[in-house]
């Protein structure tokens, strides 16, 4: 169960969409910057990744196992009573896990949500100039972690198509995570992990923040 913008709402699956730039040179930065933590090249892409709809939270602190995961923010489609709303997650992921079975590594951590939804109708003639950003805490103070528009990543009418060409599609009270931007420098853990969606055109944005508590190896 979660809140979209005031009301709960049960979703019953999830879709983690992965590798969807689509320019085809920062798409391969994004490759080579995983593949330097030992994470494969994708089969094809962009690659749909079904992990369990109970990841899916809200709260203002998630824990896991060990210190090498890391947030990622991404622009994330909602389908309810048959309207599409674009709100904002964080595909939080295992690294460490990443690097010999990227579907685990999906699974292996909660993925944040902000609670305030936007309907796609509403933003679908400005799409590419939503900006997404992301920040970490490091040191006690925040750094800017990504940045860029939803320009670098493909368009809702396009996943959606290419996903239903090998599903049934996105269905009513399902969700998909669209893919993310590179990050500024290296991928790395934080203590906190901040994301934003600023749509300048209407002037709002979605924001959430949430801790990591890194939880002992035995």
């Amino acid at each position: 169960m979660i809140e979209i913008n005031g009301k709960v709402v049960s979703v019953g699956n999830l879709v983690i969409a992965g590798w969807t730039g689509r320019d085809a040179n920062a798409l391969e930065a994004h490759i080579r910057e995983l593949e330097a933590l030992g994470v494969p090249r994708p089969k094809a892409t962009p690659m749909f990744y079904r992990v369990a709809a109970s990841l899916l939270t809200q709260a203002r602190k998630i824990q896991v196992v060990g210190e090498d995961s890391s947030g990622e923010a991404e622009p994330v489609l909602v389908k309810v009573n048959g309207q599409l709303l674009l709100g904002l997650g964080s595909d939080h992921t295992d690294r460490k896990v990443e690097a010999y079975d990227i579907t685990i590594s999906k699974q292996a951590c909660a993925k944040p949500l902000a609670k305030t939804f936007w309907p796609v109708e509403e933003v679908a003639d400005h799409w590419d100039e939503i900006a997404l950003r992301s920040f970490v805490n490091e040191s006690g103070r925040q750094a800017l972690y990504q940045e860029g528009t939803l320009a670098a990543i493909r368009p809702p009418d396009d996943l959606l198509t290419r996903y239903a060409a090998q599903t049934t599609g996105l269905q009513s009270a399902e969700a998909m995570f669209c893919g993310t931007l590179p990050v500024l420098g290296e991928v790395r853990p934080a203590s906190v992990f901040a994301i934003e969606l600023e749509d300048r055109v209407l002037g709002r944005s979605i924001r959430h923040t949430y801790e990591v508590e890194s939880l002992p190896l035995p």
